[in-house]
């Protein structure tokens, strides 16, 4: 535990600036082994630690001024349109193209070569002739030329039914219904969002040191939030054109009740794993946030209103959870029985009965009883219950990431190390062909990770370093087949092929959960637990498996809007619920 809890303390506070009201030692982050596998990745929700949180939070603080520069589009929606956010110190700009598109061409596959719309977040506001340019590349996407100036590009579709029936509705002067937006949850969904230079945009580096980048992905959330409002003022345009004299505009409350839809495969999967000390702050910070919530003490009943407040709300989030996945929906009736058994505990629950961590105690009562799901919407909800929990860690979102290998240990040294850090690795046996059913591969067309079967599919023998715990295991095998004294650099010269694992594994001596200690590999092995992970640690909400390989998902939903930042609610929207009426 002594290097979890070092971990932790990378971004823990006192006890005293948190008021914790107890003389008893801190709860401890829970463990690696704990939370650092597939099946409790799998469980993952957003909690007030996600990007998108953390981006409109900073916003909010900044008094950033969020303007629609430029919004020339046609009768059907067609054109260009603007969006520019004003910093202290710079601006950034959303450049939307939307364009006409048969029924036939909209698909969320990634072969797809047209969209509903592009789009292009630009660094600083870009003069005509930059619109011009991107006009004529960010519809092509990959098939672009971009410059440095291009921070994010991305494109989306309608979802054309909801689309349609809402502009109906609008331009004949009447609100749609609620119950009907919430089936979809969104007017548009995104099928990628690229950014970290990929396909030539903007490398990483370029942003990296600003503040209000730095943090995991925040250029790309800023993009998608800005999607978000170019969708509202789209079909508001599209309706007054339609119903010139009595067409109103969407209601805002209904706008704070959809988001952005996306539609997610492979492609994020081996981020997690190429960036193991990335992987280590997301997990430290969730689990570090958890542990500050379990050592409180003296909980007031105020606190216990605002728990089952939030109860309340997941409860309701939950059960408006469109899924056609079977799995999922089992799950999901499983968590709302689970969520039945803590909001009878929090009513009946007395405090001065009660152990003196109170929240400490519902936790391992859920440990205990709930199931996974459960567990992680708990966690999340505790989190929620105090905002100063978070406070100096939703700066922490970043890493270096230089590896050195330091040459001049030995063998005996690099093993004894190893084995303390992949001991977990022993779990499984790789003589097994179960245990290498899959390889994770790069596809020639569209540079995207895919998922192959080994037995069946060509392409093993260009196999991504995705399989860490087979590697790792072969590494440690190789190293006690060898001569304990003899020098690393030694080592390396004779089996140059273990070099990346031991540079990755010197860097993660002090990043405990840098790795999923799982074999992504094995026949039974989900993406899409890496994906909800992933997704969850974004913000996004009500997953919505398609097949083994991809998921849609919900972006920004209960958020405020491009207006409403300044607002005092404006950072509760947490599992975010249709409103009762408009």
């Amino acid at each position: 535990m002594g290097k979890v809890q070092a971990a932790a303390n990378q971004f823990q506070n006192s006890a005293e600036d948190l008021a914790l009201g107890s003389l008893l030692p801190p709860v401890p982050p829970r463990p690696p082994a704990s939370v650092c596998n597939l099946q409790r990745m799998g469980a993952a929700f957003p909690t007030r630690l996600s990007f998108m949180r953390i981006l409109l939070r900073r916003m909010s603080a900044e008094d950033w001024h969020l303007e629609c520069g430029l919004l020339d589009l046609d009768d059907d929606g067609f054109g260009t349109a603007v969006y520019t956010a004003y910093l202290p110190e710079r601006a950034y700009s959303l450049i939307a193209f939307a364009n006409p598109l048969a029924d036939e061409d909209r698909t969320d596959r990634v072969i797809a070569s047209a969209w509903d719309a592009a789009f292009a977040l630009f660094d600083g506001i870009p003069s005509s002739e930059d619109i011009d340019r991107l006009r004529s590349q960010v519809p092509l996407q990959e098939a672009g030329r971009f410059e440095a100036t291009d921070l994010v590009i991305s494109r989306a579709n309608r979802s054309l039914r909801l689309f349609e029936y809402v502009c109906s509705c609008l331009s004949r002067g009447e609100q749609p219904e609620a119950c009907r937006l919430n089936e979809v949850g969104y007017l548009m969904r995104t099928t990628a969002v690229y950014g970290n230079g990929k396909f030539g945009i903007s490398d990483r580096s370029r942003i990296a040191p600003r503040q209000e980048t730095r943090n995991s992905f925040q250029a790309e959330m800023l993009a998608v939030f800005l999607i978000r409002q170019f969708t509202f003022d789209q079909l508001d345009h599209i309706a007054s054109r339609r119903g010139p004299g009595r067409a109103v505009a969407l209601d805002p409350t209904l706008k704070r009740s959809l988001g952005i839809g996306n539609a997610t495969g492979l492609g994020m999967a081996p981020f997690v794993v190429s960036h193991p000390e990335l992987l280590n702050h997301w997990f430290a910070a969730r689990e570090t946030a958890i542990a500050r919530v379990r050592s409180m003490a003296d909980i007031a009943p105020k606190e216990i209103d605002r728990a089952l407040a939030l109860l309340a709300r997941a409860l309701q989030h939950v059960s408006e959870w469109q899924t056609g996945d079977e799995d999922y929906q089992e799950r999901n009736r499983r968590l709302l029985r689970d969520l039945g058994l803590l909001k009878t505990w929090l009513e009946q629950v007395d405090l001065e009965r009660c152990a003196t961590r109170l929240w400490d105690v519902l936790f391992r009562f859920g440990e205990e009883t709930l199931g996974l799901d459960a567990q992680e919407l708990l966690g999340a909800l505790l989190m929620e219950i105090y905002p100063e929990v978070t406070k100096g860690i939703d700066a922490m979102f970043h890493a270096q990431e230089t590896r050195n290998i330091r040459m001049t240990e030995t063998v005996g040294a690099t093993l004894k190390q190893l084995n303390a850090q992949y001991g977990w690795t022993d779990r499984f046996d790789f003589s097994l062909a179960s245990e290498n059913a899959h390889f994770w591969y790069v596809s020639e067309n569209k540079l995207e990770p895919r998922f192959g079967r080994r037995a069946e599919e060509p392409g093993a023998d260009r196999e991504m370093p995705v399989a860490i715990a087979r590697d790792m295991s072969a590494f440690r095998r190789t190293l006690s087949e060898s001569d304990p004294q003899q020098s690393l650099m030694t080592f390396l010269h004779q089996h140059p092929e273990f070099r990346h694992l031991a540079r990755r594994a010197q860097a993660l001596e002090d990043h405990p959960y840098g790795e999923i200690q799982d074999n992504l590999i094995s026949g039974n092995c989900s993406p899409l637990d890496i994906l909800r992970f992933k997704l969850a640690c974004f913000g996004a909400a009500k997953f919505d498996p398609k097949s083994s390989l991809w998921t849609r998902i919900t972006m920004f939903q209960g958020a405020p809007l491009m207006d409403e930042l300044g607002e005092s609610w404006a950072d509760d929207w947490w599992l975010s619920v249709a409103p009762q009426s408009a």
